[in-house]
């Protein structure tokens, strides 16, 4: 019964196929919009070439490594299969969205019922696409192996590409999103999408390659992740289902296709709608309906009642922690109104108040996080179901609607980019606001994405502890242990390394952009006063963009895997295990504070912009545009960029846990 699967996937790659081809269909406007989409298009695809090229010398040493030190020759043409089905699903997502999004801002001028329909089934592009190559590549290597601890390396390539897909966009869109916004709103005191900004393309260019084929590559890893993790533990716990337990996952993660495809068929809004409910509908549809299917293929092939109980415990756990982000994250919530209040004060209480609220945040997520892991375990074992595979099917659940949240996710930045062309175009007021609902219900999305995507890495890397445990035939983790002890500080210290690492390469490129932007509205003349004619120099921007990220989002990547298999080959398994254990917990941390407080401070200032306390060019405007830059790395760099690190490093312990085992320096010295 777990053919389902393949073909569920591939029925998802070819729905993918002919939303492009609706895309693809729409009119792309006049000459100008078309002019500003080419030059998106171009930067977007210039990063997207050079960032593979790096990273294609990146896979191939490692997958040699893989060879050559797990002793498996089928390990390293898994792994480069991951990479490039991580890689593929990014491109062809990011690629349809370059062309929905003007498109999606033409269609604004006929309303908002046709623009929206355009940008979220652009979006959907990108959600089907990850769904559908992340599980279609599962079940080749399974049917081609049989042996789900193979697809380890696989999910391995998938993490690595979305680690450094995530890092490099997150780094290219801040460098520009910050420049623009510190030059053009508080020191010119222009529009957001103003044409003479010299960094306005490339911060388009950025919400590309950042939010979606970072995003989308995010999101693939944990899928597939938390597939990987279920199938290894219910392979190593034996046959407690007449099914098989590591055939399970594969069966309900091709419901969960089913389930997003049909979520994304309903999605609609008339004339005078609402695009956030019209996602939301889609989203709570989409999870009744995998509710609905799983339930009853579990009756029809007598799987364990438990199992499906813990699979929705993690899909409610899911919705619950979109719920909680868009209550801290969204602009008609207190958190973002006092944040935007305070911002009458000056930005250091802008700053002070929303990184409160942001630490305020944590505690709904994790206590869900823990809660769904808890009722799951206990759950599974009261059905007589191991617990610890209860909890990787909670991972499941929380993950079966990816296609659907991917979907959503994509729409914002379709729907950003749309706005801006159709400023830098000279729509009419009425268009604008037309394209700024879309914008504010992709900016909401985004932000529920971000808290979803955290809270299901974080069940899905507790699967994985699950599935490093059981490899490792290990009892426990002992805090008293000494190399426990010690192994889980240094793994605590390497979420806020990583971060502090990322967010430090987005203040040196944006320092240089900055003075770049400086330069041109001083030395160019006619470009401050918009004169006809005079155009920026936008490409310079873009290369400086480019040139920055890339040269930055190794180091930061690397440095997180070696500092693993240090941990592992000195320490031994008991230290790798308290490190993934420390890290995982500092990770959700950091990732979820970031995130929910970079979200907060955005929409406080949007919230001003909207007319309260002054409106735009006010001095509260000012403040929330510097507490804003200040969490455009937060919520877009490292933030998001966690929840795949912490997924990386659990992936590399399990996968050289034999060799660790084997060969480590207190084994050596007997200790």
């Amino acid at each position: 019964m777990w053919v389902i699967a393949p073909i569920s996937a591939i029925a998802s790659i070819l729905t993918a196929g002919l939303l492009y081809g609706y895309v693809n269909k729409q009119d792309p406007g006049t000459k100008r919009m078309r002019g500003i989409a080419d030059a998106i298009r171009e930067g977007a695809n210039a990063f997207l070439k050079r960032e593979y090229t790096v990273l294609a010398y990146f896979v191939a040493i490692v997958s040699v490594a893989l060879a050559v030190f797990l002793g498996n020759p089928l390990i390293a043409p898994v792994y480069i299969f991951g990479s490039i089905c991580s890689g593929f699903a990014g491109f062809f997502g990011m690629h349809v969205a370059l062309k929905a999004n003007v498109r999606t801002a033409n269609a604004s001028r006929e309303g908002l019922n046709r623009a929206f329909l355009i940008a979220f089934r652009g979006g959907a592009v990108m959600g089907l696409s990850v769904v559908g190559m992340g599980l279609l590549g599962i079940s080749i290597i399974y049917a081609l192996t049989g042996n789900p601890e193979l697809i380890l390396g696989y999910s391995f390539g998938a993490s690595a590409m979305a680690l450094f897909a995530k890092a490099g966009g997150g780094i290219y869109t801040k460098t520009a999103d910050v420049a623009a916004d510190l030059v053009g709103k508080v020191e010119i005191g222009i529009p957001e999408d103003d044409p003479r900004n010299p960094a306005v393309i490339a911060d388009n260019v950025g919400d590309n390659v950042g939010d979606v084929a970072g995003m989308g590559a995010d999101l693939f890893d944990s899928y597939v992740a938390s597939i990987v993790a279920a199938m290894v533990l219910g392979a190593e716990l034996g046959e407690a289902s007449p099914v098989g337990l590591e055939h399970i996952p594969l069966i309900f993660a091709g419901l969960g296709i089913i389930a997003s495809l049909m979520g994304v068929a309903v999605v609609r809004v008339g004339k005078k709608g609402n695009p956030g409910k019209a996602l939301n509908f889609g989203t709570y549809f989409t999870c009744i309906v995998f509710a609905v299917l799983t339930l009853l293929i579990t009756y029809i092939l007598n799987i364990n009642i438990g199992i499906w109980i813990a699979t929705n415990i993690g899909l409610l756990s899911g919705v619950i922690i979109g719920i909680t982000t868009d209550y801290f994250t969204s602009i008609n919530r207190p958190p973002a109104m006092k944040t935007a209040e305070s911002s009458q004060t000056g930005a250091a209480i802008n700053v002070i108040t929303g990184f409160s609220y942001g630490l305020i945040s944590l505690f709904p997520p994790l206590l869900g996080i823990g809660l769904a892991s808890a009722s799951a375990y206990f759950i599974s074992e009261y059905f007589s179901i191991p617990g610890l595979y209860g909890i990787s099917m909670a991972a499941i659940g929380m993950l079966s609607i990816v296609g659907m949240i991917v979907s959503g996710d994509a729409y914002g930045p379709v729907s950003d980019n749309a706005k801006g062309i159709a400023e830098q175009a000279g729509f009419s007021e009425k268009t604008i606001e037309v394209t700024d609902m879309l914008d504010a219900a992709g900016n909401t999305s985004k932000a529920i994405t971000k808290g979803f995507a955290i809270g299901a890495a974080g069940l899905t890397v507790i699967s994985l502890l699950a599935a490093f445990k059981t490899l490792t035939k290990t009892a426990g983790f002992d805090l008293m242990n000494p190399r426990v002890l010690t192994g889980m500080l240094v793994g605590i210290a390497v979420p806020p390394l990583f971060s502090a690492m990322v967010m430090l390469a987005v203040s040196k490129n944006a320092f240089k952009m900055i003075e770049e932007v400086r330069r041109q509205f001083r030395e160019i003349p006619g470009l401050r006063e918009g004169k006809e004619g005079v155009k920026p120099d936008y490409a310079r921007c873009v290369d400086m963009a480019t040139t920055g990220a890339l040269k930055d989002l190794l180091p930061a990547s690397v440095v997180s895997i070696i500092i693993t298999l240090t941990v592992g080959f000195i320490g031994g398994i008991d230290a790798l295990g308290g490190y993934l254990g420390g890290s995982i917990m500092s990770g959700l941390i950091f990732a979820l504070l970031m995130a929910n407080a970079g979200g907060l401070w955005d929409n406080a200032k949007k919230y001003i912009e909207a007319g309260a306390f002054g409106g735009k060019g006010s001095e509260a405007h000012k403040a929330a545009v510097i507490g804003d830059t200040v969490g455009d790395p937060f919520k877009d760099t490292a933030g998001p960029s966690l929840n795949t690190l912490i997924t990386v490093m659990s992936l590399v312990a399990s996968l050289f846990a034999g060799l660790i085992a084997k060969y480590n320096l207190m084994a050596f010295l007997g200790l």
